[in-house]
């Protein structure tokens, strides 16, 4: 069975914004969907650049090899 809740986290829970019929105790899954957890260290727009070239360069230095896997959009986003 699949429902879809939105929710507040409030004093350690996340509080369904609107009523659901799931029985008291029921065990779900949830999936963080929204703003980013963890805020960037830095609000500086020029230490954010420079951050974000160094990202760039690492990622160009270091490529996916050719004969690399190549994943299907399933199996990238699989859930357990």
């Amino acid at each position: 069975m699949s429902q879809r809740f939105r929710a507040t986290f409030h004093d350690g829970a996340f509080v369904p914004i609107q009523p659901c019929d799931l029985p008291e105790g029921a065990e779900v899954e949830l999936v963080v969907v929204g703003p980013s957890l963890t805020p960037p260290e830095s609000k500086d727009p020029d230490e954010r650049a420079r951050i974000l070239a160094e990202v760039v360069e690492n990622i160009r230095r270091n490529p996916f090899p050719p004969d690399s896997p190549r994943f299907t959009r399933d199996e990238m986003h699989e859930r357990r």
